[in-house]
Order: structure tokens, then C-alpha cells, then sequence
């Protein structure tokens, strides 16, 4: 009996190591300011549902995020370039089906605006690095940058680097505590890219959010949990998304997901903020 307990306890401890947990600390953030990073029309949004919505537009948003933890400044995503609110007929895609975007307002004239410079900001995470999440991370040039080993080294077009190599970065292999206690975790999301990953901040009265970066792109792909075409790898999306709904419900978490712009109608934008 002494040795199967032994046997029983020891296969409980491997399968508590096995799967990934979260950070258990009880910090909570001070501020999250919700950014407006860009706003567009795609084209055709059965790219990302696969046999609905053939031929049906939508708009979408593209949102960033200001977090203020003590007297340190982080942001997650960074949204279309700035450079883009000089064009008049916005950044039209190659493929009508894509996306079209427009910046009705810039990065950078909203961070004035909250007296908050780049070069106070100490980190950057993104949640992957197409273009409508990186469009500005050389404008915080200074700031630790924090993402997964995986999307740092995946080759892009004609095998350039994803970011400056001088820039400073932390390669992550998994989820990170950033703060050190469990206030803001990056939480490993592959599937949409190699090394996509989401955000869970914690928040003294707002409670939990879990910011999705392109886990899922709006709520119908969500409740359908249906995988856009040109994701990386099905299954890892899949997984991803499941491990999302594991986490909405431990932590009874709201979930936000950047690009649908019926939820982000109905959230509070910078200056206002949650706490």
C-alpha cells in the first residue's frame, strides 16, 4: 500500500509539472490605458473563418495598450505604423480581401497627450509580428522587448529579421511573469505565428482581462472557435484557444479581443482608463 501511494503521489507531481500554469502572485496593475492603434475595413473576413462570411466585410480595429505598474510604463502592441495617418485613402492591401487601414490617431500624439514619453516606457511586448501589431516598436527603441524565441527567429520577407537586432530583447520560451507577481503575464499562444502570444493583466476593480493579440479576431470566430486559413499551425491555434477558455474560467477573466470593434466600442479609450 506504502509503495503505491508512493508510485500514485510521484505520477500526480509529473502531471502537475507537465501542464503550464500561471504566475499565483497578487499583484495588480495600477492603470491600463486601451490605445487607438487603427482603424480599417477587411475586405472579405472568410479569410479568417473558412466557409462563412464568404464575401462579407467588416470593420475592424486594431487596438494597443498602456500599462502602468508602480512607476513602470509597459506597452503591449503597437499597432499600424504612425506613418499611416499621412495617408489620406489610408494603407490599402495588395489583396482587396485584406484589410485596409487607416490612423485617425497617432502612437505617439496619444502618449503626449497622457505625458507619457517612449523613452519612459522600460518594456514592449507584442503579441506577434505582422504588421498591425508592430508598426511602431522602433519608436520605444530603449525598452526591453518581450517575445517568444520562436517569432524572433522565424525568417521574414526574404529572410529578414523581425526586429532590429540592436534592439534590446528578451527571447521567452513559454509564459513570463513580467512584474514578478502575477500582475501582468505573457501567456504562449502559437498557432496564429510560431511564437503568438496573449496577455492576462490583473486589475484591482476591473478584476482579470485577457488581451487575445490574434488568438482569435472577433467574438463569432470565438464562440465557433473556428482557425483563419493562413494560420501557422491549426492544431496550435486550437490549442491555444482552449487553453484561453481554461484560463477565462480559472481566473474569471474578461476576454478582449483586439480586432472586433463591437467589443472595443464599448470600452473605455485613453485618457480614460481602468484600474
Amino acid at each position: 500500500m506504502k509503495f503505491a501511494a508512493t508510485i500514485a503521489a510521484a505520477l500526480a507531481a509529473l502531471i502537475l509539472n507537465a501542464a503550464p500554469s500561471l504566475a499565483q502572485g497578487k499583484g495588480k496593475i495600477d492603470r491600463l490605458y486601451v490605445l487607438n492603434c487603427g482603424e480599417g475595413v477587411a475586405g472579405d473576413i472568410s479569410r479568417w473563418s473558412p466557409g462563412v462570411n464568404e464575401g462579407k466585410s467588416m470593420d475592424f480595429v486594431d487596438n494597443c495598450y498602456l500599462i502602468r505598474h508602480g512607476n513602470v510604463w509597459m506597452i503591449w502592441d503597437t499597432g499600424i505604423s504612425d506613418d499611416v495617418a499621412a495617408m489620406p485613402d489610408g494603407l490599402k492591401p495588395a489583396d482587396p480581401r485584406m484589410t485596409l487601414w487607416k490612423r485617425p490617431k497617432t502612437l505617439a500624439g496619444q502618449l503626449q497627450q497622457l505625458g507619457v514619453k517612449p523613452d519612459d516606457v522600460k518594456f514592449i511586448a507584442v503579441s506577434h509580428t505582422h504588421p498591425d501589431h508592430v508598426g511602431n516598436v522602433e519608436m520605444f527603441s530603449k525598452a526591453m522587448l518581450l517575445v517568444q524565441k520562436s517569432e524572433y527567429e522565424w525568417p521574414g520577407a526574404n529572410n529578414a529579421p523581425r526586429f532590429k537586432p540592436e534592439h534590446p530583447v528578451t527571447k521567452l520560451e513559454g509564459d513570463h511573469d513580467v512584474f514578478g507577481d502575477g500582475s501582468v503575464t505573457i501567456i504562449a499562444t502559437p498557432g496564429h505565428t510560431p511564437g503568438h502570444q496573449s496577455l492576462l493583466v490583473k486589475l484591482a476593480k476591473t478584476g482579470a482581462v485577457l488581451l487575445t493579440g490574434d488568438a482569435v479576431h472577433f467574438k463569432d470566430n470565438w464562440d465557433n472557435r473556428r482557425v483563419p486559413a493562413n494560420n501557422f499551425d491549426k492544431d496550435k491555434t486550437v490549442t491555444s484557444m482552449e487553453r484561453i477558455a481554461q484560463i477565462l474560467k480559472k481566473e474569471h477573466a474578461q476576454l478582449w479581443i483586439n480586432h472586433d470593434k463591437a467589443q472595443r466600442d464599448t470600452l473605455k479609450l485613453a485618457p480614460q482608463y481602468y484600474e
